[in-house]
């Protein structure tokens, strides 16, 4: 099998906010979307989104229910400081404030309306044992 895409799903409450939130401030564009449903890409190598309403019959019924909780969808690149500065301008809350670890990660995270954790990462030269 050969991978031409990564996707990653989320169930959420609310899939407007989200769609909204993913296009406003992350840069992603609409594939597809409907009343329970948003594709959404970017032309980067960033992971396709796809938000699902919870409790949408086109999920497994073991799965209707669950809220995206426990995961956290890390985007890593360059151009941290730049990318923080640039979300707070825009009024998004910043729920993990930037820093930098001593094993050379440095990082910060946001959440969506729906609780969605997404976690900005660049590497740096450590600073610290590792």
């Amino acid at each position: 099998m050969q991978i031409t895409r990564s996707t990653v799903s989320f169930t959420v409450d609310d899939v407007a906010a989200s769609r909204r939130f993913f296009t406003r401030h992350l840069g992603y564009a609409e594939q597809a979307t409907a009343d329970s449903f948003a594709s959404l890409t970017r032309d980067d190598a960033a992971a396709d989104v796809v938000l699902l309403a919870r409790g949408t019959e086109a999920l497994p019924e073991q799965q209707r229910d669950r809220h995206a909780s426990g995961v956290i969808l890390a985007f890593t690149g360059t151009g941290i400081d730049e990318e923080e500065k640039r979300l707070r301008a825009e009024g998004v809350e910043i729920t993990l404030p930037l820093r930098e670890e001593p094993w050379g990660e440095r990082l910060f995270q946001v959440q969506d309306p729906n609780g969605v954790v997404i976690q900005f990462v660049e590497w740096v030269t450590p600073s610290g044992p590792a």
